[in-house]
């Protein structure tokens, strides 16, 4: 059997898998034992001709989600220590989950993940990894135009300067989505590769550092305690640390932070479709993309994590935004700020559609040669489920949010790891090497991070409480 062939290490020359676009890695060249990169992996299923920039942008609006909203809040109940300790241990954690997804494409000579499933565990392993992949970036997409649909009506409404919602068509979220994806998303959706997006993924980065920008300034220029405009109801007793510093907390919120932060560096289902539109593609290259994308959204999460718990400390809300408008709601920076979000994410949808069409693909038609047809008709299916369900389903968020919990520690932990295992032959490092070893104890460490997420969306439930503890 090939598969047991390939966990002892002894089947080095297997038939090549096809990947999408039907020709057969024919040409392996496996990389030797701690490759330093120089060595360069001979890949025939595609050849790139993304720049390090555009896949360093692609790379980097894959990885920002909504869940930068949250992160101040996340850091008003660790305190700034500990807030940093947990993100410098995630953004970590997840270069190294790089490094495996990267080393076993480079065995094997395939830049799919879900070719990835096949060579480690035969057909049952490549459906496992399309349907995470599919459950995961579907999530995804649902949370993005979710934000869309409840925050656009909110803007417009805030510009024209009315202060209650109207019955006119553009203040209905459920038709703004819908010309939304139709005049924006869709159109980038059918660019034949993922690399064309850098432009818009780089637009959609500057949109995210000018919210990031307005934090800075409106630490200087908000005071505490808030003074709050307007009818919200506040409690008129101050209390002294309201407004002090807090380097280390441990609350009853603090355990939900934990896998908030574990999935903030969600990208790798977009690492292997990159790795094969770049150009010059070598292991060490595309590891320096996925580091240099890291660390950008590591200082960007920081800073507004930070910036934003030191403008309202202990009034720090869940969602940044909403705490700004508690003090002004017809400010007008902030108002182009949330345009701004949104904006960034809109533009992240189409690159987080390009995987699922991808793992469509190698489920649906595997060795087959590109196909206009196939391109434009699984992307419009994509858009039109996840619009009916954004329309369709009010609590859209909370399905997917155990959907998240479930596939982001699958995508960064557990297949990655497994993955490694598997292909990487014996006979270059044993089941007892060290490099093996990390590899289980990272596999684990996915199946913690996973049991923890599933355990508190349980207690959320039972208490009713609100959490958004998915991968975006």
């Amino acid at each position: 059997m090939e598969l047991q062939k390939l966990s002892i290490g002894n089947h080095h020359h297997d038939d090549a898998v096809p990947a999408e676009g039907g020709i057969p890695a024919e040409e392996e060249m496996f990389l030797p034992h701690k490759s330093d990169g120089s060595k360069r992996p001979q890949f025939t299923d595609f050849e790139g001709k993304t720049s390090f920039g555009m896949s360093v942008f692609n790379l980097s609006n894959a990885i920002m989600g909504s869940g930068i909203l949250g992160l101040s809040y996340a850091m008003s109940n660790t305190g700034i220590v500990l807030f940093l300790i947990l993100l410098t241990c995630i953004a970590a954690l997840s270069c190294y989950s790089v490094h495996l997804l990267l080393r076993s494409a480079g065995v094997v000579g395939i830049r799919a993940y879900e070719q990835l499933g096949m060579r480690a565990f035969g057909h049952p392993g490549k459906i496992v990894a399309a349907i995470i992949i599919t459950l995961h970036n579907i999530g995804a997409m649902s949370s993005y135009l979710f934000i869309v649909k409840s925050e656009l009506p909110l803007v417009i409404q805030a510009f024209l300067g009315q202060t209650s919602s109207s019955d006119d068509w553009f203040m209905n979220g459920n038709y703004l989505i819908i010309i939304v994806t139709v005049g924006i998303i869709l159109p980038l959706a059918l660019m034949k590769h993922l690399g064309y997006l850098g432009y818009t993924s780089g637009f959609s980065l500057s949109c995210m550092v000018f919210f990031l920008s307005a934090v800075i300034y409106k630490k200087f220029k908000i005071a505490c305690p808030l003074e709050v405009f307007g009818n919200y109801s506040v409690t008129t007793d101050v209390s002294e640390d309201s407004c002090a510093v807090k380097y280390l907390t441990i609350n009853q919120e603090t355990a939900y932070t934990i896998p908030i932060l574990a999935f903030a560096f969600v990208c790798h289902p977009e690492v292997l479709p990159i790795y094969t539109e770049l150009s010059n593609p070598t292991k060490r290259r595309m590891q320096n993309i996925g580091n240099v994308s890291i660390l950008g959204m590591f200082i960007m999460y920081f800073l507004t994590a930070t910036f934003g718990y030191l403008t309202f400390y202990g009034n720090t809300e869940a969602e940044l935004l909403h705490t700004y408008s508690k003090v002004d709601p017809l400010d007008t920076l902030i108002l182009c700020v949330r345009l701004a979000v949104l904006v960034a994410v809109t533009l992240t949808v189409p690159v987080v559609l390009f995987p699922i069409r991808r793992a469509l693909l190698q489920l649906l038609f595997p060795g087959k040669s590109f196909h206009w047809l196939r391109h434009i008709a699984i992307a419009l299916c994509l858009l039109f489920v996840v619009n009916l369900l954004v329309i369709l389903v009010p609590n859209i968020r909370d399905i997917f949010g155990i959907t998240g919990a479930t596939t982001a520690p699958s995508l960064i932990f557990i297949l990655p790891g497994l993955f490694y295992i598997r292909i990487v032959p014996t006979d270059q490092e044993p089941m007892n090497s060290r490099p093996k070893i990390q590899a289980a104890c990272f596999t684990a460490l996915g199946f913690i991070f996973m049991s923890m997420s599933l355990t508190f969306i349980g207690i959320d439930w039972m208490t009713g409480e609100k959490r958004n503890l998915g991968g975006h």
